[in-house]
């Protein structure tokens, strides 16, 4: 009952703002061009996903040639009226007979793994569930594929939206079979807080599982050898001493990223003979200045992705860690991918930047040039955007780096209403990136302003742990100071400054509000973290604690309830404009975590500013959203965040 008079509240309000419908239209405008994702290569075929442009989702694709084109495999927009089935993974067997692929319902993290013949387009009867956070990688057969997933919740709602999420195991799945048949690979029952994930060699001899543990993010590497029915798994050396990511498997050599003895990263390879480890770690790019971010190894080549100043540079290698050159990029931007198997001549890679939807290159590994296998047809002129980089000083003198955009006729008088977004956790980097929410606010005159905060990784392992547990208030501390930088340098003032965050970034939105109020104008946490004494007890949120801490530590408890967003709303606060929102279907972030939020605000506002909740019905956390639902979300916001800042000049082309 209070969620549907929320929603009612928060409908009847936001449908009486002026410019909704005009920010939906060309919110829908921006949105309508072609999107492609990297393509991969199995058995001379390219498969990759494609979305005409308003389609609720990508559709998977199959083509014999790299020209883009192709065939359809796979139309998630068929699997239900509304578009709330996404695709949310798929995997190709040998020989690509049959594509394993999982799909999830209204925004749930919960999937369904089902397997389609690829000649006959036919889906067979195999079908398994409660699948969650899971890779799909197929046997050397391709008779079978292993996956992740956790016992069948109890019965009930609550069980499966807000449950508690224990004994993530990986299984077997022989074609065939009926999902109770399915061979355990590994479990841990005694520490049931772990997940673990497979992995393979590209020729499918070695199966890798790795193990996370949720305390401090560390991982453990076990490795088996399948053409051998009687090994057994080995654990790789020096297993949750730091975090330990799969590269690639090359001529018997396994490969990994990490942060083992080097907080920016470097990259160790080890040899595997007869499923025994026959030598020790061995360096094989070494540590540098700049943080290790990503690592492919396509064509006999690695492919280094480094982050100066949180934008990509790419550097490429030996596999004996000799350095070749380094690639030239379109810009200040940030580059995704390097796909590519090990005898590739071609490796796939995305570029984006703040006024630039990702362009999709082939880079020849040869020759070393780029071509574009795909570039978005744009209904805006990029050139009009302006992006520049400052360093703000945070509270104790740490520089963060904030990306400001904006269009070039805007007059920067300190007047420009001002959309300040930031995310800061869990290594997670925030680099330049197109998003149709930014660029829409950029058109209508206002100005978009990205910060990379503590407990981010964009300087690597020491700037992501200088923002978690007992030191978390740093990121709150820099989102602070880049607002105040921007007001003080004349780009804005408070009562024209919004601050947007999703997820992890719902709790900086809440934690910044709640310590300067008299700071903002507009406030809009989206899916949030909001009461830090109960995170861990519900779904997957116990995973959190390497970033939160332990509310069973003194220490750690005490921070944690310094900034919780629910339990520090001061009573006589006059707060701006607030707009909450979740979802109904949010099984990552409980949405009781907003409901609460919200209420306690709503209770103990002393100021005129709205207090509202927007909850979204069938959909989720935000991943597999169907288009049509995220522009109205998205309209929504920033009609709301126009109308709080007294935003009414605005500037949208026709």
């Amino acid at each position: 009952a209070w969620v549907e008079r929320e929603r009612q509240k928060a409908e009847s309000y936001l449908a009486k703002l002026p410019h909704r419908a005009e920010i939906r239209q060309y919110l829908e405008k921006i949105q309508n061009y072609p999107r492609y994702s990297l393509p991969t290569l199995e058995a001379g075929r390219y498969f990759f996903t494609r979305n005409s442009g308003l389609q609720n989702q990508s559709v998977l694709y199959m083509s014999s040639t790299a020209d883009g084109q192709g065939q359809v495999i796979l139309d998630p927009n068929t699997l239900s009226k509304d578009g709330t089935v996404a695709l949310t993974n798929y995997e190709v067997s040998p020989g690509a007979k049959y594509l394993a692929y999982s799909t999830a319902k209204a925004g749930s993290d919960w999937n369904e793994i089902r397997v389609l013949d690829l000649a006959t387009k036919e889906t067979l009867k195999d079908k398994i569930e409660w699948v969650k956070f899971s890779t799909i990688v197929w046997d050397r057969e391709g008779q079978g594929f292993f996956y992740s997933r956790y016992p069948a919740p109890e019965s009930g709602q609550s069980a499966t939206i807000g449950g508690l999420n224990e004994g993530h195991t990986l299984y077997y799945h022989r074609l065939g079979q009926p999902q109770s048949a399915d061979q355990v690979i590994f479990s841990n029952p005694d520490n049931p807080d772990l997940s673990v994930y497979g992995a393979s060699s590209e020729d499918r001899r070695w199966l890798i599982v790795q193990i996370s543990q949720p305390q401090n993010d560390n991982t453990a590497l076990l490795v088996k050898d399948m053409t051998n029915p009687q090994g057994q798994f080995i654990t790789l050396p020096n297993s949750f001493q730091a975090r330990f990511d799969l590269v690639d498997v090359y001529k018997d050599r396994l490969f990994v990223r990490t942060d083992w003895q080097a907080p920016k990263g470097r990259v160790l390879s080890v040899k595997l003979t007869n499923n025994v480890i026959t030598t020790p770690w061995e360096e094989v790019i070494p540590q540098s200045e700049e943080p290790l971010s990503q690592v492919s190894c396509v064509g006999g080549k690695l492919y280094a992705n480094y982050l100066h100043d949180a934008t990509s540079r790419i550097k490429e290698y030996t596999p004996e860690g000799e350095f070749i050159k380094d690639l030239q990029l379109p810009g200040l931007g940030t580059v995704s991918g390097f796909y590519g198997k090990n005898d590739a001549q071609t490796a796939y890679y995305a570029y984006t930047s703040f006024n630039t939807p990702a362009v999709i290159y082939a880079y020849d590994i040869a020759s070393g040039k780029s071509t574009i296998w795909h570039q978005p047809q744009l209904n805006f002129d990029p050139q009009q955007i302006v992006t520049k980089q400052v360093f703000v000083p945070s509270s104790d003198g740490a520089k963060v780096p904030l990306f400001i955009s904006y269009r070039r006729d805007v007059k920067l008088d300190g007047q420009v209403p001002t959309l300040l977004y930031g995310y800061g956790g869990f290594a997670i980097d925030m680099t330049p990136g197109f998003s149709t929410r930014a660029m829409t606010w950029m058109q209508m005159g206002g100005i978009y302003a990205q910060a990379s905060l503590r407990g981010g990784a964009e300087y690597g392992e020491e700037w992501h742990r200088a923002g978690t547990k007992t030191k978390k208030q740093h990121t709150f501390d820099d989102f602070i100071n880049c607002a105040q930088w921007l007001v003080d340098n004349k780009y804005t003032k408070p009562q024209r400054l919004a601050i947007n965050g999703g997820s992890n970034g719902g709790l900086l939105v809440g934690a910044c509000l709640n310590q300067r109020p008299d700071l903002f104008g507009a406030a809009v946490p989206q899916v949030g973290v909001m009461d830090m004494l109960r995170f861990q007890e519900f779904t997957i949120g116990r995973y959190w604690m390497g970033d939160y801490g332990d509310v069973k530590k003194p220490e750690e408890f005490a921070t944690l309830y310094k900034i919780s967003p629910y339990h520090n709303i001061k009573p006589g606060t006059k707060y701006p404009a607030t707009l909450v929102t979740t979802a109904d279907h949010d099984d990552r972030v409980y949405p009781a975590h907003s409901f609460k939020y919200a209420a306690q605000l709503q209770r103990l506002q002393a100021g005129p500013a709205p207090i509202l909740i927007r909850i979204d019905s069938k959909a989720g956390h935000g991943a597999g959203k169907p288009i049509a639902k995220s522009l109205d979300e998205t309209a929504d916001i920033l009609a709301f965040i126009a109308q709080a800042l007294g935003f009414k000049d605005l500037r949208l082309p026709r």
